[in-house]
């Protein structure tokens, strides 16, 4: 099975040096951001994100150096998500990620906020210095779709009557929106018309739908180590994904159990069991493929390279952490 390291291999080298810039940008001055930043850029993590803009870029640009601004909106993007992710720790009281102490862990919820915080200032201020007004309007969507989609998630909690649209717009706001609006973005930065960046923009929207989808099916069927969390943390938190509203529509009991919050003994495992005896899990796994391949599709028209090659694997990879 291909790996994240050998799928971003067209643009490792590029990753690395975003690294290293990233730490010296974020908490510079700072000591106790500047820990903060040094904790959370060695996690590790398959750094996704800035990789697909990169990629977009190399493809866009088969010959010579990246320019400095196409670095900087990968950058931007990897602080967004890093960002989302320390204050969505703090919503959700994680003791770790990826198998690593979270921010509020090590130091405390106050820091870890405000650490977060800082990030998003400071994406915001590298991305004002892009000096690109459609640029600066994508990625600030995307700060907004990402508080929008943490509050929508939290008001739906142990919500059985949530319909599925709400389900995939909160999907959308936390995983879909940056990974759409930064391939849209890097279209924006390389003057590709207006048919091609919106396509762009589908191959990131579809691809983020179905890394969620994926996501959500493996909170039943994925280990600790798999998940970087708690297995079936999800529904024990009552935030209720794709396969739970599927098999909803199976067993109305379900229902009953989600309402009371799986207060009584016994109440999350039965409601386990009914997701995973159910044909919840089969028809997930068939809205995540449906995703991918629409992803996949989006970008064909990109001119050949190794890079366009990495894209086209992409929605590949996300499906093979089912199996």
């Amino acid at each position: 099975m291909t790996t994240a390291t050998q799928l971003l291999q067209p643009v490792e080298l590029d990753l690395e040096a975003l690294l290293s810039d990233l730490r010296g940008l974020i908490g510079a001055g700072h000591p106790i951001l500047q820990a903060a930043a040094e904790h959370l850029f060695s996690a590790g993590g398959k750094r996704l994100r800035p990789g697909i803009v990169l990629l977009i870029s190399r493809a866009l640009t088969p010959e010579g150096e990246l320019p400095i601004k196409h670095r900087k909106l990968a950058q931007i993007t990897e602080m967004i998500h890093t960002a989302s992710l320390v204050h969505d720790d703090v919503v959700d009281e994680a003791d770790t990620r990826r198998g690593v102490e979270t921010v509020h862990s090590r130091f405390d919820p106050r820091i870890a906020v405000l650490a977060g915080d800082f990030l998003f200032a400071q994406a915001s201020w590298h991305l004002a210095n892009l000096e690109n007004l459609e640029v600066v309007k994508l990625l600030s969507r995307v700060i907004m779709d990402l508080a929008e989609g943490e509050i929508k998630q939290g008001l739906n909690r142990f919500d059985p009557k949530q319909s599925f649209a709400s389900y995939l717009d909160k999907s959308y706001c936390k995983t879909a929106s940056l990974i759409a609006n930064s391939s849209k973005a890097i279209g924006v930065l390389s003057d590709v018309d207006e048919e091609h960046l919106n396509s762009l923009y589908l191959f990131g929207r579809q691809l983020g739908l179905a890394f969620q989808v994926v996501d959500d099916i493996l909170d039943f069927t994925g280990s600790d180590q798999q998940l970087g969390k708690p297995a079936a943390s999800d529904l024990g938190s009552g935030y209720l994904t794709a396969p739970v509203l599927y098999a909803l529509d199976e067993n109305p009991f379900l229902s009953e159990l989600i309402e009371r919050n799986f207060s009584e003994k016994e109440d999350l495992l039965k409601a386990l069991a009914i997701v995973r005896e159910s044909n919840a899990i089969e028809k997930s796994r068939e809205l995540a493929e449906r995703f991918s391949s629409e992803s996949k599709d989006a970008i064909c028209w990109l001119p050949d390279s190794s890079a366009k090659n990495a894209l086209l694997d992409l929605p590949e990879f996300v499906l093979s952490r089912l199996y």
